[in-house]
Formats: C-alpha cells, structure tokens, sequence
C-alpha cells in the first residue's frame, strides 16, 4: 500500500489537474453520516482545470540580487506605463511571501491567496476602470519572510507581475521591455520579534514624511536596485472571490488616560512568561536572536504604568484630530471584532514615537498586548510631517490604543480596512427572538474573517488552516456564500504537494499551508480530515477531487495500521493526540477511546466515498469493541492503560467522551437510553451551576459544546437547542460580535468553529434541514421551538432559496421559493397545522444596511 503516495499518488494529483473526466464517485447516493448533509455546488465544467489564463506572457519571478533569502526583507516594485487603448487591461501577480499593490497612489489589493509548497497561486484583475488616459503606476510591496510558521511558508523570496492586454504587455517583471524596477523599503525595521509563535514578524518603522512618495508620485526619486529571475514557479489558480476592502471607523473614544516608565517587567524575552515556550528563535522556531534585534517593543511597553485611565465613551468623529502628547493614550472601540489593516492619518509636530497596540477585549479596563500572547503592537519612530499609516499585515481587534512616549502628534481618521470574505451578505437569516438573532450577526462575523482564502481556525494569533476547525467551519461556507470554492482551494493544498516534510510518512499536517520543522502532528486531525471529505462530496458532487484523494487517504490507513492493538483498537499513537480543550486532553493514553470513536467514524466514510466495504465492517468491528470496552453501564471512559499484557480500563469519565461516542454512532439513543436521558437532562450548560456529576469532566467550546449542539439537532430537539446555544454563545455574541476558541475570554476571541451555529439557525431554527444544490433539493423539517416568526434566504448557484413562516397558536403558515429545477420535501415533526400561502407582501425583503445606502 505504501506505494500509494508515490506513482500512483502522482498520477492522481495530475489527473485532478488536467482532466476534466468525472469520478463515478460524484454520482455516489451516499448514505446519512448520522448528521444532515448541507450541499452546496461549484458546478462548473471541468472546474478542477487550471485555466491557462494565469499564464504570464512575459513576466518572470524576480527579487534583489542574492537576497532571496533574507529574512523580513521588505521589498518595493514600480512600474509606470501609458493607457491610451481601448482593450481591456488585465493585472496578474503571485509571489511569495505576501504583497500590498497600490495602483495610482491608492491602496488596491493585497496578497496572496496561499497555496500549498512549490505552487503559487496568481491573483488577476481587470483594472480597466481604474486607469487615466496619461501615465499610470502599479507599486507592489513585497514582504520576504523566510521563515516556518503555521500561517504562510518558508519560501524563498520573490514577485512575479504584470500588465497586459490581449496585445500586448504594458509592464512586467520580465527580462525586457518595460520592467518593473525594485528598492529595498528600509523604513520597516528588519530585525524585530515574530509576532507570534505561529506568525512571522511584528511590525516597526522608522519614517519620514516622503516615506510613501516612490508608491505616490510618478516624478518621485526612486533609486533602483539590481534584481535577479529565478527559476519557473508552478501557478495555480486563486479560487476564491477577492475582498472588498471595506474601511471601518470607531465607534467611540472609549478611554483617555496617562503613563509613564514604571521600571517594572522583564529585562528580556527569556524572562518574559507571556512569550510562549518555543516562540525564541530556534533550528526549529526560524528568526532573529534577541541581541540583534533593532527594537523591541514588545519589552519596553511592558515597563510602563498607567497612571490614570478614564471612561469617557464619546462617539467617536473621523475628522476631529485626537491631539497625544508624551505619556498619553486613548482606546478607541471598534465595537465588533474585527480583522484588518490598521490605519490611520497623523500630522507630527516634532519627533514622535507612537505605538498603537490592540486586544479583542479590554483587561482590567485597558489593552492588554501580551493577553494572547502575541505582539499586538506596532511601532512607529515618525519625524514631523504628515503620515497616512496602514499595517502591512492583518489584525484582529476591537479595541485600539495610541500611546506616545516621546514627542505629539494628531491623530485622526483612524480606520480598520477589512480583510474578509466578501460574498457573505447576500444570506441572510431573522426570527422574533433577538438573541437568535445576534447568534447569527456574530455567526456570520466569525465565518467572513476566517474564510478569506483557506478555512482558518483564527485570523488573529496564527491565520492558520487547521484541520478539525474546518470540518465544522465548512458547513456554514454554502450557507452564506453559496459554493464550496474556498473548501476546495483548502482541500487543493493538501492534494497538489508530492510529500510533507517533518512528519511521518502517510500522515497529513495538523495545519496547512504550514511548516512542523519540530515534526509536530496530530493523528486526530487527519481522520477529521476524512470526515470532512465525505461532507465535501456531499456539498460539491466534486468526485474528482475526492477520487484524486484516493491514494493519499488509504496510504493514510496504512499509517494507523501498526498502532491497530489485538483488539484492532488504536493504542499509543504518536504525536499530539488531541480530543478538546479540556480534562479529555489528559487521558489520550494508552488507548483513547473517543480517539477510536472517530477513527471508526472515519472508516466508515472511507468505506462509503470509495465503494470499499472492508472498511465499513472494520468500523463497524470497532464501535462494538469500543462498546464492550469503554462503557462502564453508566458512562464511556475515556482511556484505557496498558499493564503488562493487561489493557486496564481507568475511572476516566469526561463530558466530550460521551459525545464522541454519540457523534460517531458507537452509541445511540437506540442503543443507551438512560445515558442518553442523563446527558439530555442533566448536562449542557445547567451543569456548571448544578454539580452534578463532578467526577465526569465539562467539555469546551471546542468541541465538546459544539457536538452536543449537534446531538440535539439530530434528535429533532429544537427548543432545547435554542435554549442552550444562547446559553452557550449569546455573552460571545454581545461582548466582542465572534465566538471564541474557550468558554472563557483567556485565548482567541474570533475562532471560525463557532460559525457553525449558523447551521443550526437555518437548519433547526428555519427549517432548512437540508439544502442540496448538487441534486437540486430542499428538506424542510418544521419543529417545536419558542420562536414564533422566522424568515431567512440562503444563496446557491441557480438562484435563492427563501423561506418564512409564522405561528399562531397550533398553525404554522409558511412561504417558501425555490429557484427553477428544485424540488422540496416538508416534514413537520412538530406535529403543527401546517399552511403554505403567499404572505401579502410577496417575496420577503432581505435588504442590508452598507455603506451609503441598502443593496
């Protein structure tokens, strides 16, 4: 079987790219996973093609003579060219390792959609009605990173461009014609601390007030440097829709205060326990040592004390300056978690060193930097003059603070510029309970922060695509944006590399694009790997994707093969075996029984994608196993011990653990009653009040609470669910907009897991049980609940879907249109008179408020 991930392996992964034959596969009726499928379709002949548009005609990749390498390099290319034609004019550009273009001046684009190693996805624009009938400027920034991280790749350095009509090339990164020219940008510091252990570097400039003019001005001086062509990149596709760029203003001045030097704080980044272990630069942890870093921002605001802080929540005005002096602040209230690029327009009246920091959350009342353990500062040394400041990377916050050390300035227009999927708003979902509804506001916010070019599990401390986190994260794509495009680039990375390094052979990375130079994995991951597969399958009919699969998964089998115990159990996996954030992480040893749960789970998928019963029945096999061993006539255990030749089991009781065994159909409500009515009844949010059973330990967030929701929606439970995920969720929801990674606010605030709760909205609470835009079809499932209106529209490729009903007394009236070609089916398991009528107003009004207006 080994051989799987070589010839065969190979062949598979240029099938997908270059044939357009359809796997049987697609055309699978494939049975309930114990879960309703919710589908949606990126039908498009041959859509598994690389279009040969993302071929460049002249452009090659280029960067700085020998310095390709360099780490934190940061890099400016410019080219101006005349528009005097009436043909299109198109703007491609890929590179590595991420770019800002500005085109005339302004702001355009940033980049780019991440791909998996050796390709290199190419971002393409029409720019047309962008351009002036004189000369015109394309300016790209380059950041060169160089090194691993959970979030981009290490890669060596370099920009790949061009502007062209379908007659010829109007400036490039080629070896003739009009080229683009480069300067190294030496105003971002080069030598500073990573931003986090999963992230590249933090961001410190030393500028001038013509710092910007080379990106501004055409006339502007601009001092070229020699640059060298490397060898041909593999491009493909970016996929996924660009975003808008939307800018967000504050809402309020929430806080004024002073500070001054307190002494107090670590000396060093050793000695500083807010810095997680391994985040100091290392053969496995890439980056500067602490002596030769330029600054460190990170050390020398911690020395400081706040002397006063004041409340005073005044609405916040765009062009009103907020003057800061030395030792002043003020935190400004975004109101909603948001992701994005920082900015902000300052006039300096004398040298100034301004910091702006940032949290999700305030602290004791204030900013806290290192809560995430992360360096939520950037840094500015600013001469006097005037600035529009931007970011270069993305960050997530809802408050922001401006302090000043030395010097003043003015600061004002102050904006977060949105780096976030766009097509998200469209969808659309209300009822007559208000706390519903803010689950789906913060729903929404949750899953268009994520979801940008790859699922992540959180654009703020890693931005990276984590296993897991975009099983339950994929479901909600369909259901706000109407396709499955980003699921398939994300599935697309972990196709198209012939290997992974650092990790064993046949594993799949915990997260990817990503490098695990300390040869970090979770066995876990890769069999939710799997079960997120099938849900693909079901989402997209993409069997050809899934059939490239084929090798890559059954050499994953291959793997867990020699961990299989006598019992056929998996018994001391290597690795990080991870089951939640809670109790159920210390009982993975010797044998995990929630761990086999979904491995049995996994099996069974693999049986049903490939026609391949003797996985079915080695599932199968092991649930009643699993059964004998684990369930101790009262609850599951969670692990069992080896002893010699002795498998012993341990009076290791978690919540997760009984939701496991639910979730992958090794029990049912069938089948264990009485521990189903115990953890109906008596667990879920009332027990952290309650006591009850304090020997079985709560579950998490992730994922514990989340597949309890499930459990609930499979059984029809519907006013329970509601209930419960306000219970659960709606403080998330009212105090930052997103849901977190924890029940409680110590990790991230944004994690993309928690927009699955949108599935329940239109699945349970609505009644859109099931969306299938590969077959055409809707399953409508009304059941009891509190709420006594609902209304909510759901986009697919052929056109919307819209439902709304209302209920007076025992009679539900409902209204529901289809797009041409679909069919429905209504269950109305609440047993209600039901009625179908065409409401007064006709089809419902899903207007949203944007900026300027309604759409």
């Amino acid at each position: 079987m080994s051989k799987n991930g070589g010839r065969e392996g190979e062949l598979s992964r240029r099938a997908f790219l270059g044939s357009s034959v359809t796997a049987t596969v697609a055309s699978m009726a494939l049975p309930s996973m114990g879960l309703p499928a919710i589908a949606s379709a990126e039908i498009e002949q041959n859509a598994t093609r690389v279009p040969s548009g993302i071929d460049f005609r002249s452009a090659k990749p280029i960067w700085p003579q020998g310095r390709e390498k360099d780490m934190n390099l940061f890099v400016g290319f410019r080219a101006a060219f005349e528009f005097s034609t009436e043909e299109r004019v198109r703007l491609c550009v890929t590179g590595s390792t991420l770019y800002r273009i500005y085109l005339n001046g302004e702001f355009f684009a940033w980049g780019p959609a991440r791909g998996p190693h050796n390709h290199f996805r190419v971002d393409t624009w029409d720019i047309t009605h962008l351009l002036v009938a004189a000369k015109n400027m394309v300016c790209i920034e380059v950041a060169g990173y160089n090194v691993n991280s959970y979030y981009v790749l290490n890669q060596p350095s370099f920009i790949q461009a061009e502007v062209a009509t379908d007659s010829a090339v109007l400036a490039s990164t080629g070896e003739s014609g009009n080229r683009f020219q480069a300067r190294i940008i030496s105003e971002r510091v080069q030598k500073v601390q990573r931003y986090s252990f999963q992230r590249a570097f933090s961001e410190v400039y030393r500028l001038d007030p013509n710092y910007a003019d080379w990106r501004e001005r055409v006339d502007a001086k601009f001092v070229a440097i020699p640059c060298s062509s490397s060898e041909v990149r593999r491009l493909i596709p970016r996929r996924v829709p660009h975003p808008t760029y939307s800018r967000r203003q504050p809402e309020q001045i929430a806080c004024v205060g002073s500070f001054e030097w307190g002494g107090g704080g670590p000396r060093s980044l050793a000695d500083d326990r807010s810095v997680p272990f391994g985040a100091k630069p290392s053969p496995t942890l890439l980056g500067y040592p602490e002596q030769e870093m330029t600054e460190i921002p990170y050390l020398e605001l911690q020395r400081t004390k706040v002397i006063e802080n004041a409340r005073v929540d005044e609405p916040y005005s765009w062009d009103r300056p907020q003057t800061l002096r030395k030792g002043k602040f003020t935190i400004f209230d975004f109101g909603t978690n948001l992701t994005g690029f920082i900015g902000a327009s300052v006039i300096v009246r004398n040298p100034t060193k301004l910091y702006i920091t940032f949290d999700e959350t305030l602290t004791d009342g204030d900013v806290n930097f290192t809560r995430l353990m992360c360096v939520n500062i950037i840094a500015y040394t600013l001469a006097p003059g005037t600035y529009s400041l931007e970011s270069f990377e993305p960050y997530v916050l809802r408050f922001l603070k401006l302090m000043v050390t030395d010097g003043e300035c003015g600061v004002h227009k102050i904006y977060l510029r949105e780096y976030a999927t766009p097509d998200v708003w469209n969808a659309d979902f209300r009822s007559s309970d208000n706390g519903l509804n803010e689950l789906f506001a913060a729903g929404r916010e949750t899953y268009r922060a994520n979801s940008v070019d790859i699922f992540m599990d959180t654009p703020s401390r890693e931005r990276g695509g984590w296993l897991c986190d975009s099983s339950f994260t994929a479901q909600v794509a369909p259901l706000l944006s109407g396709h499955t495009k980003v699921e398939k680039g994300f599935f697309e990375n972990f196709l198209l590399p012939d290997r992974f390094a650092h990790i064993p052979d046949g594993m799949l990375p915990m997260c990817y694009p990503a490098e695990h130079y300390d040869g970090g994995f979770i066995p876990n991951w890769s069999l939710w790997f799997i079960i997120q597969l099938e849900q693909y399958l079901m989402r997209s009919g993409d069997g050809e994707m899934v059939e490239a699969f084929r090798p890559r998964i059954l050499k994953l089998l291959e793997y867990f093969k020699p961990f299989q115990n006598d019992d056929g159990l998996l018994e001391k996996l290597k690795g990080w075996v991870f089951v939640e954030w809670s109790k159920s992480n210390d009982y993975v040893q010797d044998v995990n029984y929630p761990t086999n749960m979904l491995y049995a789970g996994a099996l069974a998928s693999v049986g049903r994608i490939y026609n391949l019963p003797q996985y079915t029945n080695q599932s199968e096999a092991l649930k009643k196993r699993i059964r004998a061993q684990s369930y101790d006539g009262e609850f599951f255990i969670d692990n069992a011990v080896r002893q010699g030749a002795s498998l012993t089991p341990t009076r290791n009781r978690t919540e997760t653990c009984q939701y496991y065994a639910f979730y992958f159909d090794t029990a049912s409500p069938e089948t264990h009653p009485k521990l189903w009515a115990t953890l109906q009844s008596e667990f879920g949010p009332p027990r952290r009040t309650s006591g009850k059973f304090p020997d079985v330990a709560p579950s998490n967030a992730f994922m514990g609470n989340v597949m309890r929701l499930e459990l609930l929606s499979r059984l029809g439970l519907t006013e329970q669910l509601a209930i419960e995920a306000k219970l659960y969720f709606l403080p998330m929801a009212e105090l930052t907009g997103t849901f977190w990674e924890n029940m409680g606010n110590e990790a991230s605030m944004n994690h993309a897991f928690g927009s699955h709760i949108v599935t329940h909205l239109y699945r349970d609470i609505l009644g859109l049980y099931q969306v299938d835009a590969v077959r055409k079809s809707v399953h409508v499932r009304f059941t009891s609940s509190p709420v006594q209106m609902c209304e909510g529209r759901v986009p697919t490729p052929e056109g919307f879907i819209s439902m709304r009903w209302a209920k007076v007394g025992n009679t539900l009236t409902y209204q529901l249109d289809l797009p041409a070609g679909y069919n429905s089916r209504i269950d109305n398991i609440g047993n209600f008179t039901v009625e179908q009528r065409h409401f007064p107003h006709g089809q419902i009004n899903y207007g949203y408020k944007v900026e300027g207006g309604y759409k």
